[in-house]
């Protein structure tokens, strides 16, 4: 768990208990993720893993599946819908093309900010971090990230 606080930048987190956030993909329903305060600013922080976005409800590597099948078969929506654990749980085809278009969003982005290409940022297209899928979350949560221990 981080300890530095990224609104008073002084290293006053502590332990606040859990929650439970939804998370689907083929090996997970919902997780636990852990919680921390800081008492100086009266503020609660999530600690989420790496593949889980904020505010999502599917992981990446879910968004990743769907993104593949959609590149390769080229077929309907609801043919391109990731397998969930919980098979009561597929995303709508509105949000399958919400993914689709943040997607092709931040990889604009990123050829804008990296031209021209290098052969070690083609990687950047097959990447289910949240850079490949969310650009501007990316720059909030970096600006957060360097300012940590």
């Amino acid at each position: 768990m981080p300890r530095r606080c990224p609104s008073c930048r002084q290293t006053t987190i502590i332990g606040h208990g859990q929650r439970r956030k939804q998370a689907h993909d083929e090996q997970h329903d919902w997780i636990w993720v852990r919680r921390g305060l800081c008492r100086p600013c009266r503020k609660t922080f999530t600690i989420l893993p790496s593949w889980s976005p904020p505010y999502g409800h599917y992981s990446f590597p879910c968004r990743q599946q769907a993104w593949k099948s959609r590149c390769d078969t080229g077929g309907s929506w609801e043919q391109c819908a990731p397998h969930t654990k919980d098979p009561s749980r597929l995303p709508d085809p509105a949000t399958l093309r919400r993914w689709v278009f943040s997607k092709l969003l931040s990889l604009c982005c990123g050829m804008k900010a990296s031209w021209p290409c290098s052969p070690a940022c083609r990687n950047f297209f097959l990447a289910p971090t949240i850079l490949a899928w969310d650009w501007m979350a990316a720059g909030r949560n970096l600006l957060l990230e360097a300012n940590s221990p």
